[in-house]
């Protein structure tokens, strides 16, 4: 069983032991409800702070998001049986650093956040009506063509970073050019498709008697794609208002 997604990945299942108590896909829903609930409670936190112009107050906040998210995201990954208790850290943490970036957005590009919310609700429910209903199938080459593709992107973002420090970039790429725009809507598809192969995963995941608290595991993973593709979306609509 292979995911592009590096939270919910191949082997995640092996190794979990007994277990009266099982994974069940509605229990992941649930999960997901919680964490974006918890997520979105913390992100109008830091949305109130910088859209009332204490922007000062809302930047260590965001960058204390940001960096806890990134920590609470790699102890998830290798803990998983304390996902019930790091998973939520992670989504209020993930809601400090997406409030203010959002809020940022906001000012600049009146109209985008709500845009952008649209676009992955609306992503995100599309797909899975594709996925239920058989329309989209997550075949071995699904897969494979879906993680291949994942894994460039993100080396092509690492290679962005390091060359940013030192004070370059990757050209076009990040312009609002038709190159720019063509690559970030590249990585909206590659992003959305992630989601059905978590939905596979979930479904997978009980189909193997996971343990219960998988429920808080893979729940996490599906914000870990949704987060990134309502980040992609951001980026994508600001190019398009540029």
């Amino acid at each position: 069983m292979r995911s592009s997604n590096p939270i919910l990945k191949e082997g995640t299942f092996e190794g979990l032991g007994e277990s009266t108590a099982r994974m069940t896909i509605n229990g992941t829903v649930t999960r997901t409800l919680i964490l974006l609930a918890l997520m979105v409670a913390a992100a109008l936190f830091t949305w109130d702070k910088v859209r009332g112009g204490d922007v000062q107050g809302a930047v260590p906040w965001m960058l204390g998001g940001l960096i806890g998210g990134l920590v609470f995201c790699l102890i998830t990954c290798f803990a998983k049986p304390a996902s019930p208790f790091t998973a939520p850290i992670y989504a209020i943490c993930e809601g400090l650093f997406l409030g203010a970036l959002s809020a940022f957005m906001e000012t600049r590009f009146p109209g985008i956040v709500l845009n952008a919310v649209l676009l992955t609700g609306g992503t995100l429910f599309g797909l899975l009506a594709a996925y239920r209903t058989g329309l989209i199938r997550a075949t071995e080459n699904f897969k494979l063509g879906v993680f291949a593709a994942t894994v460039g992107i993100a080396l092509v973002y690492l290679v962005s970073l390091v060359m940013n420090l030192f004070g370059k970039n990757i050209p076009y790429i990040h312009d609002s050019g038709w190159i720019g725009i063509g690559f970030s809507l590249f990585v909206v598809v590659i992003a959305a498709l992630n989601l059905v192969l978590d939905f596979d995963f979930i479904e997978q995941g009980e189909a193997a008697g996971a343990p219960k608290y998988m429920e808080w595991y893979a729940a996490f993973g599906l914000m870990v794609t949704l987060i990134w593709l309502y980040i992609e979306f951001l980026r994508l609509l600001a190019k398009l208002r540029r």
